[in-house]
């Protein structure tokens, strides 16, 4: 393994130590998502630039789309809780109130 995919794979693994332990805000927990969704498109680009495999080439802008997708719906929620709940804590989000 090199020493680019150990980075990557460590900071990978950071995103989802914070997603587990830092579930206080919904805001932390998107940021922790979307962290280890661009951790992904980069060991995804970098994966294919060792190989040099040209038929996989667009699968990193398709996981890049999908998480621009992502983040764009993950704060519509978050406005939508803000609004009827006032706040972003998790303590205070139910799913059978919504």
């Amino acid at each position: 393994m090199t020493t680019a995919l150990f980075l990557l794979s460590t900071s990978f693994l950071l995103g989802l130590l914070g997603l587990t332990l830092h579930r206080i805000h919904f805001m932390s927990i998107l940021i922790c998502i979307e962290t280890m969704m661009l951790v992904l498109y980069l060991m995804m680009t970098t994966f294919i630039s060792m190989t040099n495999t040209a038929t996989t080439a667009i699968m990193p802008v398709l996981l890049l789309a999908m998480s621009a997708c992502e983040a764009s719906s993950g704060l519509a929620l978050l406005v939508a809780t803000s609004r009827t709940h006032g706040t972003d804590h998790m303590k205070n989000l139910s799913l059978l109130k919504c």
